[in-house]
C-alpha cells in the first residue's frame, strides 16, 4: 500500500496558485469583502505562508489583477476577417465573458476597491483600455488615427465597461441584447462623425461596404431609415 505524499510547490508555483485562488474569490465577492484567512484556507496553506509570498492583500489582488487584465486584453484579439461588424460582435461576446465570470471583481475595479487609484491598478487599467483602443483601429486598417476616430474608439470602450456596469447590477436587459447594442453602437458613433467630417465619412463607408445585409451595422441603418420616413 503506498501513502499520497503532498507535493511541495516552488515559489512561482505557490504564487501562482494563490493568484487562482484569489480571483476565484473575487469572482464571487468583492476584493474587499474577502480576506486572507479565506484565501489561504482555499489554498490549503497557513495566513502566514500567504504574507511569505505577498506582503499583504493589496500586493496579491494586484497581482491578481494582473492577471485578469491579460486575460481581458486578449478577449479583444480577433482575426481580420470577415465583416467588421461580425468581428466586433465575437469580441463582446468573450468581453460579456469574462464580465460574466469575475462580476463582483470587475464592479469593484471600476467602481472602487481595494487596488483602486494605485498606480499600478491604474497602469493596468489603462493597459486593458489601450489594448482595445489598438485592436479596434488594427481592424479599421488605422494606423495614426485622425482625432475624431480617436475620440469614437475610446467613447465606445468606455461605454462598453459602463454598460457591463449597468448589466452586473440586476441583468435585466438579456446579455446578448447588450452585446449587439454595443457593436450598434459603435457604429452610430462613428455615424455621427462621418455626418460633419469627410475623412469620418470615408472611413464610414469603408465599414460598410462589406457589411451584410443581415449583420448588426446594416440593421441599425435600416431601422433607422425606417424611423425618418
Amino acid at each position: 500500500m503506498t501513502t499520497g505524499v503532498r507535493r511541495r510547490m516552488g515559489v512561482e508555483e505557490r504564487r501562482q496558485q494563490l493568484i487562482g485562488v484569489a480571483l476565484e474569490l473575487f469572482s464571487q465577492r468583492s476584493p474587499d469583502d474577502v480576506s486572507i484567512d479565506e484565501i489561504a484556507s482555499a489554498a490549503g496553506i497557513s495566513r502566514p505562508l500567504v504574507y511569505h509570498y505577498f506582503p499583504g492583500k493589496l500586493s496579491l489582488y494586484e497581482a491578481a489583477l494582473k492577471r485578469a487584465a491579460d486575460d481581458l486584453a486578449g478577449r479583444f484579439v480577433e482575426p481580420q476577417e470577415g465583416p467588421l461588424g461580425l468581428r466586433l460582435l465575437r469580441v463582446m461576446r468573450r468581453f460579456f465573458d469574462f464580465v460574466d465570470e469575475h462580476g463582483p471583481g470587475f464592479a469593484a475595479l471600476m467602481r472602487g476597491g481595494p487596488a483602486v487609484g494605485s498606480s499600478a491598478t491604474n497602469a493596468l487599467i489603462d493597459s486593458v483600455r489601450q489594448a482595445a483602443y489598438e485592436q479596434i483601429l488594427s481592424h479599421l486598417g488605422v494606423t495614426t488615427p485622425p482625432a475624431r476616430l480617436e475620440l469614437v474608439v475610446r467613447s465606445w470602450i468606455s461605454l462598453a465597461e459602463s454598460t457591463a456596469l449597468i448589466w452586473l447590477d440586476g441583468r435585466r436587459i438579456p446579455r446578448g441584447e447588450l452585446e449587439v447594442q454595443l457593436v450598434r453602437d459603435f457604429a452610430a458613433l462613428a455615424a455621427v462623425s462621418a455626418a460633419y467630417d469627410e475623412e469620418m465619412g470615408a472611413l464610414m463607408r469603408v465599414m460598410l461596404r462589406d457589411e451584410p445585409g443581415d449583420g448588426p451595422f446594416a440593421d441599425l441603418v435600416g431601422r433607422l431609415i425606417a424611423l425618418a420616413s
